[in-house]
């Protein structure tokens, strides 16, 4: 893994950590996105560090695209005292009717006392945080019922935060992606490369989708082999390399180029995009256990 997988820290991240500390005081409780996919890998210890004593609703999005058994682990093991954890989909519409509901719930007390202090029509104020590409305007938009943030597939497009209005009672401020200074673990980086979190381009993407591979191999057997027709399992693979697999895989394909060689930037593209749009299956590559617990 190149080492600048591991150095990671553009400057509107710098910014996007002060834009934090500055405006958490002007707002009752956070929403923090996490990708279904990666419940681990993509829960910002900085966010955590920063939003600490916060109330906080967890949200583990993309959940449609994400194993059903380990969805529930991870919803069960984030959901402690003063966090609450939600299964959404912004595409699906997935948990979009239970958030109004799960914030009132965290936010009993406070409103409560609001109430008696006659203001029980005041707004909810909520920062929605989150790493880079994990949905966040997209659930904006979607909790909103129209287009009211610029949205792309691709990580870094807020710059800047903006706050919203909806029609559940909260106004959302959305603010831009942040990851953290260093990972200090290398598997947490190669598995935001692999849902997109950071840019692609950042790493070769052909050792990406060898990496991609290896984690299908060893969790998702069945999944990889009924894909790509690699026969009932992969019992006839087991001697090959994770590169010697991509190869199969691209061969399997037919993409091959002159000399009957692999394609594998075209095999290495294929890979990536189909397990991001949930082509192979449905995927959880953070797999929870009780001996590998989250970071708090």
């Amino acid at each position: 893994m190149p080492s600048e997988m591991i150095q990671w820290f553009p400057g509107h991240m710098a910014k996007t950590r002060r834009m934090i500390s500055e405006n958490l005081k002007n707002v009752d409780i956070v929403i923090e996105i996490l990708d279904a996919r990666i419940p681990y890998s993509s829960r910002n210890p900085e966010i955590t560090r920063l939003t600490a004593g916060k109330p906080t609703l967890l949200l583990l999005n993309k959940a449609s695209l994400a194993d059903v058994e380990q969805n529930q682990k991870w919803k069960k093991q984030y959901t402690q005292d003063n966090t609450v954890c939600l299964l959404t989909d912004c595409v699906t519409g997935e948990g979009m009717k239970s958030l109004a509901p799960a914030i009132r719930e965290i936010l009993a007390d406070k409103l409560r006392r609001y109430e008696e202090k006659g203001m029980a029509g005041r707004r909810v104020r909520a920062m929605v945080l989150g790493i880079p590409n994990v949905g966040k305007s997209s659930l904006i938009n979607r909790i909103c019922g129209n287009k009211k943030t610029k949205v792309e597939d691709r990580p870094g497009v807020t710059l800047d935060k903006q706050w919203v209005s909806t029609n559940i009672g909260v106004d959302l401020l959305d603010m831009p992606g942040i990851l953290w200074p260093k990972f200090e673990e290398r598997r947490v980086g190669e598995n935001l490369a692999l849902t997109g979190a950071i840019r692609d381009g950042v790493l070769d993407i052909e050792s990406l989708a060898v990496i991609l591979c290896k984690r299908l191999r060893l969790l998702y057997p069945e999944l990889l082999a009924a894909r790509y027709k690699l026969g009932t399992d992969l019992s006839a693979y087991q001697t090959y390399s994770d590169y010697e697999l991509f190869e199969a895989i691209g061969k399997k394909r037919g993409f091959l180029i002159s000399g009957g060689e692999i394609n594998t930037e075209r095999t290495a593209i294929t890979l990536l995009d189909e397990f991001r749009a949930a082509k192979i299956g449905r995927i959880t590559i953070d797999r929870y256990s009780k001996e590998e617990l989250p970071r708090a």
